[in-house]
């Protein structure tokens, strides 16, 4: 069923509205579009599995962020439906006044009254997560506040789906927010739709930037990624080079369905970014400690790749061992925020 609600910082009340309405119509869509041959069955992971990649009680990165008022969510609506009955949901967090036509909110296109949009990947090693734990909910708030209209996305999970499988759940939600329907729901512009993810939930944003070429208004493209440790680079010889660890090795395997070493693991290759990389993809911005699990020379080696193709990047390394969201901080939620108003209020259309 479809929630929304309003968010205020600590102290403030919060009001759960339940719109059945439109949640039988979402239900009835998805159920079209599954042909109604197999029961839907959303993903709802349980409490292990909905846990945050940010493992520390310590309260760091993006935990240090408080939610203002003023900022709605909108829970659980469905994006598609897969062949094996997989009902795909995602949440949207926005501005209040960003229904319809936006005000006068930072980024807003002046023309239309339209905001830009971020679709928020969550981590979990593939595996687990869920774009409504603490930790992903606080991403998808802060990306609001910053005057974008978030969308905070579940994907299919190992070892139930293997790659491709998560990348083209992403890709469908950027389809979905394209749709007629949730620009005029949401007052989105479509032309200016980035992604952000961290861990492998950046590995899949690297790959939703790179999916693809030519323009990047339409379909599935991106016009900006933003990426917190991601593990960018899956082949045996780039983990090979990186020193990557047996953990690290595990769930690339477990993600990929085949050893990234074998020859005949060609999902390795398809599932780094940088095998899909050229000039008409969108700038990338990538940040990670300098001794986390993620190596380092993921990074670089990205990076690289990245300035080969003629594609804007950014890149930063903090100290530490914090991973992931876990970097999330004030000043780097500044950094985020500049870049992706930079290069999504700046698309020419």
């Amino acid at each position: 069923m479809t929630r929304t609600r309003s968010s205020g910082g600590r102290g403030g009340r919060t009001r759960l509205v339940l719109v059945a309405a439109a949640a039988l119509v979402g239900l009835a869509v998805t159920g079209m579009l599954s042909g109604f041959h197999l029961p839907l069955q959303p993903i709802e992971p349980d409490a292990a599995e909905s846990r945050s990649e940010l493992a520390s009680v310590v309260p760091i990165g993006i935990r240090t962020f408080e939610a203002p008022a003023g900022l709605v969510v909108d829970e659980d609506l469905p994006y598609g439906v897969r062949e094996d009955g997989t009902l795909l949901t995602l949440d949207v967090c926005r501005p209040a006044d960003a229904v319809g036509s936006a005000s006068s909110t930072e980024g807003t296109d002046a023309a239309t009254g339209a905001l830009p949009a971020v679709v928020s990947i969550h981590g979990g090693s593939w595996a687990r997560g869920d774009k409504a734990n603490a930790d992903w909910r606080n991403v998808c708030l802060w990306l609001a506040s910053e005057g974008f209209v978030a969308a905070s996305v579940n994907y299919r999970l190992v070892p139930d789906a293997v790659f491709p499988a998560q990348l083209d759940d992403v890709a469908l939600a950027v389809e979905w927010l394209r749709e007629p329907e949730q620009l005029a729901e949401f007052g989105i512009d479509p032309g200016r739709i980035g992604a952000f993810g961290g861990s492998a939930g950046g590995s899949l944003a690297a790959l939703l930037g790179a999916r693809g070429d030519g323009p990047l208004d339409t379909g599935s493209r991106v016009a900006a990624v933003a990426e917190l440790s991601g593990p960018v680079g899956l082949t045996g010889p780039a983990l090979d080079t990186d020193g990557a660890s047996p953990w690290l090795r595990s769930i690339v395997t477990d993600y990929l369905g085949c050893a990234p070493g074998d020859a005949a693991c060609g999902a390795a290759a398809e599932a780094s970014a940088a095998t899909h990389l050229d000039a008409s993809d969108p700038p990338v911005f990538l940040a990670q400690s300098d001794a986390e699990v993620i190596p380092l020379g993921q990074q670089t080696a990205f990076v690289a790749a990245l300035e080969a193709a003629g594609v804007p990047v950014e890149s930063l390394v903090v100290p530490g061992s914090a991973h992931s969201i876990g970097i999330l901080d004030a000043p780097m939620r500044a950094r985020v925020a500049a870049f992706l108003h930079a290069a999504l209020d700046g698309v020419v259309r």
